[in-house]
């Protein structure tokens, strides 16, 4: 089941962190990550979500099987557990009285996946998604309306950190604001040197809408 990390002690939370772990692991995992942010913001419910599927090969769960999976099948494998992914944002979203622009999705490998594929449907489902050791299923073809933080070890052996660099790429040519990071001598792992770089971007990078959006009003007065 899905673990809530931290809640605050007093009153109705301010932002709302949901945490997505990779196939075949559980929501424990990323407890420890989930105690950092908490110390950062508590004001904000954080939740390390269980995926829903069992996994064949381990104790843990996923969003999807990657049992002989190719570049063909990922997107559609994606795809189908995309509508169970977006039910489980949004129940968090209603529990905690939390809408999406006070939400950030943070996942990790799989996790990863779900929360980059998220932004390609056109829901509204945070104002940030950090994606960690992640990838998109197929490289994106329109720009969210938001900030995505992509953070990749440059020693990853399950998920080449190419797919962060192209992806990257791609999200700039399409007017997206986007940050990436790979971290050298990193492999396919949250590090504490990972999570305090999440906690940087989250806390310092001014999204790109504010600039828009001044610039906006500049012109218009």
């Amino acid at each position: 089941m899905s673990l809530i990390v931290h809640q605050p002690q007093a009153g109705a939370p301010k932002q709302l962190l949901l945490l997505f772990h990779g196939v075949g692991a559980a929501p424990d995992d990323l407890v420890p990550l989930g105690r950092i942010f908490a110390q950062q913001f508590p004001q904000s419910a954080i939740v390390s979500v269980q995926a829903p599927h069992d996994c064949p090969y381990s104790s843990g769960y996923q969003w999807f099987s990657v049992e002989g999976i190719t570049e063909e099948q990922r997107p559609i494998r994606s795809a189908q557990a995309m509508p169970v992914f977006i039910q489980t944002v949004q129940q968090f979203q209603q529990a905690f009285g939390v809408n999406h622009e006070s939400t950030a999705l943070v996942g990790f490998s799989q996790g990863a996946i779900m929360a980059l594929e998220s932004t390609q449907t056109g829901t509204a489902l945070a104002t940030r998604i950090v994606a960690l050791s992640g990838r998109f299923s197929t490289l994106p073809t329109q720009a969210p309306n938001f900030t995505i933080h992509m953070i990749h070890g440059k020693q990853d052996s399950v998920i080449a950190y190419s797919h962060t660099v192209h992806a990257a790429q791609r999200l700039v040519q399409l007017g997206a604001d986007i940050t990436a990071d790979v971290i050298p001598f990193v492999g396919h792992e949250i590090t504490p040197e990972i999570a305090q770089l999440v906690i940087e971007r989250l806390t310092t990078h001014v999204p790109k809408r504010y600039f828009d959006a001044a610039q906006a009003a500049s012109e218009a007065s």
